[in-house]
């Protein structure tokens, strides 16, 4: 039996993992991919999650591996560049966005929950059931690896296995969609020598489309913005509007688009906002995705969801400690203390995605705010900007009860 068991090895759940095993709990991670080493489309580390790591000694081994620093986010409308957020004015050693593949990221964090005593990594296992006491308390898991199916019993079962959660389906906790407008289509195209070294976070905002565009070790990473379920009609018209589009509004990328020759080399994200009313059951917690899906307007998903584990952290550690499961009191907490944050950052999302289906069903052009570059022209208004994007709504910080490590 194991203190805690931890379905999905994303981001939120690798940082659980860590925090809790460097406190001396007892840890089975479980993922059932059999490695990290795909294409994920969520590559933003900001200043909190840094900051974090470095809190827990771990900044500088991560940020030795190949990443590139984005210092402002800006808004490119015709004859306008607008810089909504600089990050450079932040007060902190990382004054920038890390852009970084998430697959070298959880590779990092997997190391250091593994090499941490009575904590484990478990690749390659699925979940298919939910181990229940007689009163319906969750203590543990049933998955299947290549060996066949194997109890886990744990005091804690923790959800964090994305927007699709498989235990959020098992547990019976469906999440309520909020409304979304918008699909992305993300594909990338290839860096020249002559291209920034570093990059910022760029939109590229058009009459019916916009695009995303984001630095990468592989390349450039470009979103393509669809009307919600708008996917088979892009298809049918196949890649050249795409090319057309994307070489109109970047210039410097317009010698490259020709690489992208079809939809073979695209990725759909259908765009969700949604939430479970409770994260919680006894003996079962859901934290990110899991939790709650968020878009990626703002490249904030990995940042809410490193911030549940934080606060789940804390709540835990002192719990857990004690040999028992964790109680309902403990993981209502977690949800009282996250989920404000998370309905801020979701009412956001809406009014976006809800002004971008008004500008659609109007025939008007998509653009940020008016008022934008107005408001951004204000002395000290990039910075507080940079900072709502960088932590968040209450960002939590780690404890002196849940940064202890144990002897």
């Amino acid at each position: 039996m194991t203190d805690c068991v931890i379905a999905g090895g994303g981001p939120g759940g690798m940082v659980l993992a860590y925090l809790l095993g460097r406190a001396g709990i007892s840890v089975s991670l479980l993922e059932k991919h059999r490695d990290f080493d795909r294409d994920f489309r969520g590559d933003s580390l900001h200043p909190y999650t840094l900051e974090l790591l470095d809190q827990l000694g771990l900044a500088g081994q991560l940020l030795s591996l190949p990443h590139h620093k984005a210092h402002l986010f800006r808004f490119h409308v015709p004859g306008a560049t607008i810089t909504a957020a600089d990050y450079g004015k932040l007060r902190s050693p990382f004054n920038y966005v890390a852009l970084m593949p998430q697959a070298r990221f959880l590779d990092f964090l997997s190391e250091q929950v593994q090499a941490l005593p009575g904590c484990r990594v478990m690749t390659g296992c699925t979940v298919t059931d939910l181990l229940t006491a007689e009163k319906g308390e969750v203590r543990g898991v049933r998955y299947r690896d290549s060996t066949g199916n194997h109890d886990l019993p744990a005091a804690l079962t923790v959800g964090s296995d994305g927007r699709f959660s498989r235990l959020r389906k098992l547990a019976a906790q469906p999440a309520h969609s909020l409304g979304a407008a918008t699909d992305l289509l993300w594909f990338r195209l290839p860096r020249r020598d002559t291209d920034p070294p570093d990059a910022d976070v760029d939109l590229y905002f058009g009459r019916d489309h916009y695009v995303g565009l984001l630095a990468g070790t592989a390349g450039w990473q470009v979103g393509y913005t669809l009307p919600k379920g708008g996917y088979p009609a892009a298809r049918d018209e196949g890649v050249e509007p795409i090319r057309r589009f994307v070489a109109g509004q970047i210039p410097r990328l317009a010698d490259r688009v020709h690489l992208l020759e079809d939809f073979t080399q695209t990725t759909l994200l259908s765009v969700d906002i949604s939430r479970v009313t409770s994260w919680w059951k006894p003996g079962l917690l859901l934290i990110g995705d899991a939790a709650h899906v968020i878009s990626p307007v703002g490249g904030n998903g990995i940042l809410m969801a490193i911030q549940d584990a934080v606060a789940a952290a804390n709540h835990l550690v002192p719990a857990l400690r004690t040999g028992n499961p964790a109680s309902d009191e403990v993981l209502a907490a977690i949800q009282a203390e996250r989920e404000p944050s998370i309905r801020r950052v979701q009412a956001q999302q809406v009014r976006t995605e809800q002004r971008i289906a008004s500008a659609r069903a109007k025939g008007k052009a998509i653009a940020p705010p008016a008022l934008l570059r107005y408001v951004t022209a204000i002395p000290g208004v990039r910075r507080i900007l940079a900072s709502a994007n960088a932590y968040g709504p209450r960002p939590p910080r780690l404890l002196p009860i849940a940064d202890s490590v144990s002897s």
